[in-house]
């Protein structure tokens, strides 16, 4: 497979995790926007839908790393270093699930603050009006969350930072595999 066409990793990876994420708050009725983490559909005993959330983590982060390294990096020094971390972080979520309490909240908070370095990096190193935005719309997702501006559970910020940051990331992939 040519470097090129690991780019698809960059956008089958966030596609991936997002998938599977959707897929989970579907199959099961008791998962609510306005009480709940994602992570709680990873909970290894009390979800029925803990081994698809979790192994959709476990290859999002998969694909993002092999992107980071394999494609990304060949177009972005400094970002791709922090994409990897991403992916790992991600995987390190989808391991340690809520079961394992204070360490599941760490690497969370790990994966999200990753998010953010990820972001300020690309918009840095490739000028990148959509990863500053990503970062902005991120922030305040969390920002709003946390002065509890707005009433839901931590699925919200959780899913617009997911969201927002796998835009650029996708589009990111887009330009390396269509040479733009």
């Amino acid at each position: 497979m040519s470097d090129r066409k690991f780019a698809l990793l960059g956008l089958l990876g966030p596609l991936t995790g997002i998938l599977f994420i959707v897929t989970s708050i579907i199959l099961v009725p008791w998962f609510s926007w306005g009480n709940n983490a994602l992570s709680d559909l990873g909970h290894s005993v009390e979800s029925d839908v803990a081994p698809i959330f979790n192994f959709g983590l476990l290859l999002s982060g998969f694909m993002t790393i092999l992107y980071s390294i394999i494609s990304f990096r060949k177009h972005t020094k400094y970002s791709s270093y922090f994409l990897v971390f991403v992916g790992l972080s991600l995987q390190l979520v989808g391991t340690f699930d809520e079961i394992y309490g204070w360490l599941h909240t760490q690497v969370s908070i790990l994966f999200f603050v990753a998010l953010g370095f990820a972001s300020i990096a690309y918009f840095i190193e490739k000028r990148s009006t959509i990863a500053l935005l990503a970062f902005v719309l991120s922030s305040i997702a969390w920002i709003t969350y946390g002065l509890k501006i707005y009433s839901t559970g931590i699925a919200v910020p959780e899913m617009v930072s997911a969201i927002a940051i796998a835009t650029w990331v996708m589009l990111s992939a887009y330009k390396i595999y269509f040479n733009k």
